[in-house]
């Protein structure tokens, strides 16, 4: 199949993966319809859906036919748009603009954004938490949940995210911006391919490989996110652009340049195909979908 088709794929399953996450969306009523109502804005604004996309492809290249991913699927999309709304926050990035829209602060108020953000975090896990009912195999969902907890919280995600804000306007050597890409960006893509693997059966050995192509991509699609931050516009990307050098942040463009940086991603990306050519099974839309992801305009 040609290159240009599989960015048809690309779009068509991002609608399927849309639907899947927004069916598991509580509704908004009762008298906490307001957070309800932010939550649901939120996650509805759009985006490419990569971390239940790639949590699903890479459990269909283990063999996994069933259902109990998509609470996980689900799941991870509200912990990466809780992790937008916080960013977005006047304390944090202070940007006002996500996605072509308000962000959630601006639409909602910071405290309601805020309480959002919150909502939707701890909401993930009793969204996942659905997938025991949905499997032969609850120990496995189980330790998906661990999984999911361990790469959201302070030695994932969060902990990224700490280190980012402490050294907000200050020299980052480079070292310590590798560990904030690798927890900030990266953990959330290893959560999200290694619960594939493991729901589709997929070993310890396989589990590790798995957890290195993801960091690689992590990396990658971080380093490309700081590219377009500096060359692309508001209107391809649907934020504002110059933000990190608004906000006095250390990139890896920054630190590298920005020829440097797209070798580098090139390098990280091809590191990446590497290990998934190491795996079992064969699943060239997830091959190409890494591809596409880390060559990306928006």
């Amino acid at each position: 199949m040609r290159n240009m088709n599989y960015k048809d794929m690309f779009s068509a399953r991002t609608e399927e993966v849309r639907l899947v996450v927004e069916s598991y969306l509580p509704p908004v009523e009762g008298h906490q319809s307001t957070v309800l109502a932010a939550m649901d804005y939120s996650v509805r604004a759009g985006g490419k859906r990569l971390r239940p996309m790639l949590m699903e492809e890479t459990y269909r290249l283990f063999g996994g036919q069933g259902k109990e991913i998509e609470p996980f699927m689900a799941a991870i999309e509200m912990i990466h748009t809780s992790s937008l709304i916080h960013d977005d926050l006047p304390c944090m990035d202070n940007d006002t603009l996500r996605r072509g829209l308000p962000t959630a602060w601006v639409k909602f108020g910071y405290d309601m954004a805020v309480l959002a953000g919150d909502g939707l975090l701890i909401y993930s896990m009793e969204t996942a938490a659905k997938a025991l009912s949905m499997t032969d195999r609850p120990d496995l969902v189980a330790r998906c949940m661990g999984i999911l907890a361990e790469k959201t919280g302070i030695f994932g995600m969060i902990g990224g995210q700490t280190v980012d804000v402490e050294l907000a306007g200050k020299p980052v050597p480079r070292e310590k911006l590798d560990f904030i890409y690798r927890l900030k960006t990266g953990a959330l893509l290893e959560a999200a391919m290694m619960i594939g693997a493991v729901l589709g059966g997929g070993d310890e050995k396989q589990l590790k490989l798995v957890e290195k192509m993801a960091s690689c991509l992590g990396l990658a699609f971080q380093i490309q996110d700081d590219i377009l931050d500096m060359t692309s516009s508001a209107e391809v990307l649907g934020k504002h652009v110059h933000s990190d050098e608004k906000n006095h942040k250390t990139t890896y463009v920054t630190l590298e340049g920005i020829e440097k940086a797209k070798q580098d991603v090139e390098r990280i990306s091809v590191e990446a195909i590497s290990c998934l050519h190491e795996l079992p099974g064969q699943n060239e839309f997830l091959e190409a979908l890494i591809r596409i992801l880390v060559n990306r305009e928006k």
